[in-house]
């Protein structure tokens, strides 16, 4: 897990180094560059022996952990339309689950789907009103949109979630941005 997130990291690092023009990195939300810490919270779910079995191209049609590893990769790639169709694939899987149903709203989001985001992202704070996370995502997609009461009202409930934690903590610093 740890050589997981440290290649990714150096990646990232490198990544910017070689950019011709750095003025398109202020083209990118900065919501991405957050949830790409909160990604790697679910690095823990993936299985190892499976990650090495496949190429990037394979997904297991009917395996939620390699559809969901696959789905995370291309979004982390800006792949969004490939991302979003896994996501929409793992929701069919298990449709009561929140994570899934948070990727699939934030990636729909990207890809300029915002009502239909907006959507997923409702019915996951209504299954799970717990998980901080699609608060926040709820939050951050409202804010973008301009709705800025409803993105109060939900970055308001993350936070009060708990700023212990980087979800909690982009919350914090989202709502202090509205």
């Amino acid at each position: 897990m740890f050589q997981l997130a440290f290649g990714l990291t150096i990646f990232a690092i490198t990544r910017q180094v070689y950019l011709p023009d750095s003025t398109n990195a202020k083209e990118v939300p900065a919501a991405l560059g957050q949830s790409s810490i909160e990604w790697t919270d679910r690095i823990s779910e993936i299985n190892p022996a499976l990650a090495l079995s496949t190429t990037p191209n394979q997904v297991a049609l009917n395996d939620p952990v390699e559809i969901s590893r696959q789905a995370d990769q291309y979004f982390a790639n800006q792949q969004y339309a490939l991302a979003a169709g896994l996501y929409e694939k793992l929701v069919e899987i298990a449709p009561n689950n929140v994570d899934a149903l948070n990727n699939l709203g934030i990636t729909l989001h990207y890809l300029g789907r915002s009502s239909e985001a907006l959507d997923w992202l409702r019915a996951g704070v209504a299954l799970e009103p717990a998980n901080q996370r699609i608060w926040l995502t709820l939050g951050f997609v409202n804010s973008q949109l301009g709705n800025i009461e409803e993105a109060r009202a939900a970055l308001t409930t993350a936070a009060e979630m708990g700023t212990e934690n980087a979800v909690g903590q982009s919350a914090k610093k989202m709502l202090e941005e509205l």
